[in-house]
This record gives C-alpha cells, sequence and structure tokens, in this order.
C-alpha cells in the first residue's frame, strides 16, 4: 500500500511495514507546517504580554498571576482533554481548540485598541487560552502516531522539535522587534501589543487551513462496548496509576516543571533586575535571552533526530534532567550577563533531550486507544506543576534575590534525582523504559508487552 504512494516512495525502504498510514510522509508536512505557522503567532503573543507584563510591573507577584491563569486552566481542561481525544476525531478537536483560541486574542486587539488595558483583561485572555491548550496538547500528541510509522516516531518527533526550536528562535526576535517599534510609536503603552495579536489571528487561521487538507479518521477503540466519559477518565486514571513507567515519568514531569522551568520563568525578571540597562535595552536583552534559549534547542533537536536517534531514550532523559539541575545554579552564579545567556543557551540544548524521548517512548508504549488520556495527565502535570512552582518562587523572588532560589532550585533537582534512580520503583519504571526503547519492531502492542514484562517479571498471571 505503502509503496503504491509517489509522496513516499523516495523514503520507503526494505524495512518499511505494509501497514504504515496512507500518504504518511504527505500528512506529515502539512500537519507539521500548519502547526509551526500556528505557533510562530502564539510563541509572538507569548514573548509579548510576558516582557510587557515583566517591564511593566517588575513584581513576582504578577509574574505568578501570569502563570497560574496561563497554566491553570489547561490543567483543568486536559482532565477532560485527554478523554475527547480518545472519542473523537483529534483532527477537530485541534480546529476547534485553535479557532477559540484565535478569536479570543482578535478580541483582545479590540479591547486594547480602545484603551483598556487592565491586568485582569490580560490575565483573563491567557486563561482561556490556556484552556484551548488543554484540548489541543493531548489531541496534536496522540495524532503524531496516527499518521507516522511507529519505526519513524523518533525523528519525527525530533524534526518536529527542531522546528518548533526554529520558530522559538525566530519569533523573540521577530517579537522584539515588532514589540519595540510598535511601543516606541504608542510610548510604552500596552498598545504595544496589538499588531502582535492580529498577526497571531492571521497566523492561526492558516493554520486551521493547513489542517483541513489532512484526511484524520477517528482512533477505533479496541472494544465495541460503549462507554461514558466519567469510565474513560477512570479507566485512564486506573491505567497510570499501575503502568510503572507512566507512573514515574510523570513524576518526573512535575518534578521538571516545579524546579527548573517554574525558577527559570523568572529569568527575565532577573535580567530587568540585575542588569537594567533601561526599557528599549531591556527589550534587546529579552529577546537576546529568547534567543539564546532558542539557539540551544534548535541545535538539541538537530542532535536527538540524527546523532542520538537510536540511543537509549531512558538515557537521555535522566542525562538531561540532571543536567538541569547544574545549569540551574549556573544561571544563579552569572554575574554577567553574556554567561547568563550562554547558560540559557545550555537551558534550552537540554530541552529536545528530556522532551523528545519522553514523548516518543509514551507514543511507543501507550496503547493508541489511551494515548488522549495519557497525554491529557501529561498536560494536566505539566501545566499545574509550573505555576504551583511559581506560587512558591513568584512571591519569594519579592523577598529573596532570583539568584538564590535558581541555586536552591538546582540542588533540589539533584537530590530529587536521585531518589528517583535509587528507590525501587524508579528502577523497575527505568528497566520497563529500557526494554521498550531496545525493541526492533514497530508494533506498539508488541512493546506494550515488553513493558508489561518488565514492570511485573515475577508475576504468574503475566
Amino acid at each position: 500500500m505503502v509503496g503504491a504512494q509517489a509522496d513516499d516512495e523516495n523514503v520507503t525502504d526494505a524495512s518499511a511495514s505494509a501497514s504504515d498510514p496512507a500518504h504518511w510522509l504527505r500528512k506529515t508536512v502539512l500537519f507539521l507546517s500548519g502547526q509551526t505557522v500556528s505557533l510562530f503567532g502564539s510563541m509572538l503573543v507569548q514573548y509579548a504580554v510576558f516582557w510587557y507584563l515583566t517591564i511593566t510591573y517588575q513584581s513576582g507577584v504578577i509574574m505568578m498571576l501570569a502563570a497560574l491563569f496561563g497554566f491553570l486552566p489547561q490543567a483543568i481542561i486536559s482532565i477532560f482533554g485527554g478523554v475527547w481525544a480518545d472519542r473523537h476525531n483529534r483532527k477537530f478537536l485541534i480546529i476547534g481548540a485553535d479557532s477559540a483560541i484565535a478569536l479570543t486574542t482578535l478580541a483582545l486587539a479590540i479591547i486594547m485598541m480602545n484603551g483598556i488595558d487592565a491586568p485582569w483583561i490580560i490575565f483573563l485572555a491567557l486563561a482561556i487560552r490556556s484552556a484551548g491548550a488543554g484540548i489541543q496538547m493531548p489531541a496534536v500528541a496522540a495524532l503524531l502516531p496516527q499518521i507516522v510509522p511507529m519505526r519513524n516516531l523518533i525523528r519525527v518527533n525530533g524534526i518536529n522539535g527542531s522546528i518548533q526550536s526554529a520558530m522559538a528562535l525566530l519569533s523573540p526576535a521577530a517579537a522584539g522587534a515588532i514589540y519595540a517599534w510598535s511601543s516606541a510609536s504608542t510610548g510604552g503603552s500596552s498598545a504595544a501589543l496589538v499588531p502582535i495579536f492580529f498577526i497571531d489571528f492571521v497566523t492561526a487561521v492558516i493554520g486551521i487551513g493547513f489542517l483541513l487538507l489532512i484526511p484524520v479518521a477517528a482512533v477505533r477503540r479496541a472494544s465495541d462496548v460503549e462507554t461514558g466519559y466519567f469510565a474513560d477518565l477512570v479507566d485512564g486514571v486506573k491505567y497510570i496509576a499501575h503502568h510503572a513507567f507512566v507512573r514515574w515519568l510523570l513524576i518526573l514531569f512535575a518534578v521538571i516543571f516545579v524546579l527548573t522551568v517554574a525558577p527559570s520563568n523568572l529569568t527575565p525578571l532577573m535580567l530587568v533586575r540585575s542588569f537594567d540597562a533601561g526599557e528599549q535595552q531591556n527589550v534587546v536583552n529579552l529577546a537576546v535571552l529568547e534567543v539564546a534559549f532558542s539557539i540551544g534547542m534548535v541545535l538539541g533537536g538537530i542532535l536527538v533526530a540524527s546523532i542520538f536517534a537510536k540511543r537509549s531514550r531512558i538515557g537521555m532523559i535522566i542525562t538531561s534532567s540532571v543536567v538541569f539541575g547544574g545549569l540551574s545554579i549556573g544561571l544563579g552564579l552569572s554575574g554577567n550577563i553574556w554567561l547568563f545567556f550562554g547558560f540559557m543557551f545550555l537551558v534550552g540544548l537540554a530541552v529536545p533531550f528530556f522532551s523528545t524521548p519522553s514523548f516518543t517512548l509514551l507514543q511507543e508504549t501507550v496503547e493508541p486507544e489511551r494515548q488522549g488520556r495519557v497525554f491529557g495527565f501529561v498536560g494536566i502535570v505539566m501545566a499545574l506543576a509550573m505555576p504551583l512552582g511559581m506560587l512558591v518562587f513568584g512571591p519569594l523572588a519579592d523577598v529573596v534575590s532570583i539568584e538564590v532560589l535558581l541555586i536552591a532550585a538546582g540542588i533540589l533537582t539533584f537530590v530529587v534525582m536521585a531518589a528517583a534512580l535509587l528507590l525501587p520503583a524508579g528502577k523497575r519504571a527505568i528497566a520497563a523504559a529500557r526494554s521498550a526503547s531496545q525493541l526492533p519492531g514497530d508494533d506498539p502492542a508488541e512493546a506494550a508487552a515488553a513493558v508489561e514484562e518488565a514492570m511485573h517479571p515475577q508475576d504468574p498471571d503475566r
């Protein structure tokens, strides 16, 4: 079937399976292209809004509130978003979420054009955008293995990570240029955000157009018995509770987001406070900070997709987690702005070595009909852990130097990672992950069976 498709002929080799999704390469290119365009606009908004809040208020509490409104709704909606992704067509879920986010951004632009710029309006828009992400994230993560052959997932995820990193490289530079120009034209008011909001609306429409070109069927459930939403949700919770590797990885995600991502969100505030150079130069420095991080992510994504594509998934996850702790300490000890930028580059370099193998292992080992719920819970953990971390680090940043907070977070990361590796539950989970990542076949059921065997080697019923 695959060999008959013209757009796949150049990439099909002797190991290709006859069960590969039809036209998978064309679908993948269209999907990633649309998501890239949409992501560019979303990143413009993300950077510009947080820069505006950082420069205008210079408050750890404001940054904490922005994190809460920007992530907590995603955690709540992801509870249902994962179930929806397993029950409905993932393509239309993504389109619906993108449309809601785009319309919210357009409404915010119109409101600010009329001179209304109270912080609560920005927080409300962040909350709606976050809720849309709670639907979109599990649907996107679960859709990729639907259209990509299992043996190509690590490479496609690596390429996708590199594309996203390239957008993360381009978008802060573009956001900085647009924001600085608009800020100069408007005298530094919130109206400087309006052009960026309009760009985000246009890119979202383009992204939706690309997605409409891709035929994607709803996932067939393993059982023909119809169950309710609550039953599906309970089944997902039980699955994660009894799956040693998935449970361990979710805990690791929580640790990284609380101890690394949350305090890293304060680095722009540290830059403005410790290396203050005036409003215009601060915008430039903030853009350079994000560009340094994004260059690292681009390079890291390329390395994962090429040189490290065949390396141990679990080995990359563990190593990068430990590296995050060291880099957090390095950021806290940076007394020079260029050294500070250098450590942010290294943080970006380490991110794909954690995120890409983590998502790939989940896609390889979790049954297709449960992937939406599992990625929904991943979204819940990510969306809850970061604002919970900010509840602590945000207010502390107004009474303790951010440098001290970063050093403390790095030390805590070392302690928690040691426990995660040495405890018996962690050892079992790592053994399960190694069994799954070393399988030569493409059959996800075979991978899941190997994981179960690794988790329960003494269980006579398995």
